[in-house]
């Protein structure tokens, strides 16, 4: 089974970027969206083959989820349960014979950190929500984690210590998430690898530089580690700063 997720930073623009293009390409199982900004009815997607499932936030041109998959969910379900967390079209869970889905768009921190608080909040409620479902059938979650979890995870880790997705506090928090029974599954495949990126900044040419971030990530419960056959960053595909990643997995 492979699985692709992509932050596309606005469906819309990089619906004219060659997106269709490349789902046709990849022909995955299941394509997972983040950042669509976009709300129901504001676009018409042609997917032959795929059932859609869409979130959208309440707040017009922000956020929201898609998941385009061939085969039928027994269950899909919206959110996490919390009403503080809802609202913003973040998250998106599909139930299958043997597993869950759990496509998510992280909050951002902000400059400053300035919505760092609620991002704790979000952190720890949505490990509990993953915690939960992973007491029933294995998980596989990927998405826009907007954070990079280790120096080796970004090109100037140095400069970037307390900016928003390296600060202390949301790394720790990924930690905790990966020590709660989950596993990054670049890094189990990959431990080593260096300028492996998946989002890079519109400024000081970062992208050709290869001055990035890995924020975009595919984590699977414990259980299934060794069921991952491979985990790729296709960096060379634009049409949004972040690029999609994809996992294959023996399900």
């Amino acid at each position: 089974m492979e699985l692709i997720s992509w932050n596309v930073n606005g469906l819309r623009a990089c619906l004219t970027k060659g997106f269709l293009d490349f789902c046709y390409t990849m022909n995955a199982d299941i394509f997972c969206i983040q950042e669509t900004k976009l709300q129901e009815g504001q676009v018409e997607l042609e997917l032959d083959g795929y059932e859609q499932y869409w979130n959208s936030a309440i707040k017009k041109g922000y956020s929201g989820t898609a998941v385009f998959t061939k085969a039928k969910p027994i269950s899909v379900s919206y959110d996490i349960g919390r009403e503080e967390h809802s609202g913003e079209g973040r998250v998106i869970t599909l139930e299958y014979d043997s597993f869950y889905l759990v496509n998510v768009y992280t909050p951002n921190a902000q400059r400053g950190l300035a919505r760092l608080d609620y991002r704790m909040q979000w952190e720890d409620a949505f490990r509990e929500y993953l915690l939960k479902l992973n007491q029933t059938k294995p998980v596989i979650m990927c998405g826009d984690l907007n954070v990079a979890h280790n120096e080796i995870d970004l090109k100037n880790p140095k400069s970037n210590r307390q900016n928003a997705g390296f600060s202390d506090e949301e790394r720790g928090k990924m930690t905790e998430l990966l020590d709660s029974g989950f596993v990054d599954s670049f890094r189990y495949l990959y431990p080593d690898v260096t300028g492996a990126y998946s989002w890079w900044s519109y400024m000081y040419n970062a992208r050709a530089n290869n001055a990035g971030w890995r924020i975009d990530y595919f984590v699977v419960s414990e259980q299934l580690k060794d069921k991952i056959k491979e985990a790729s960053i296709h960096s060379n595909i634009m049409g949004s700063d972040h690029c999609p990643v994809s996992l294959e997995i023996a399900l």
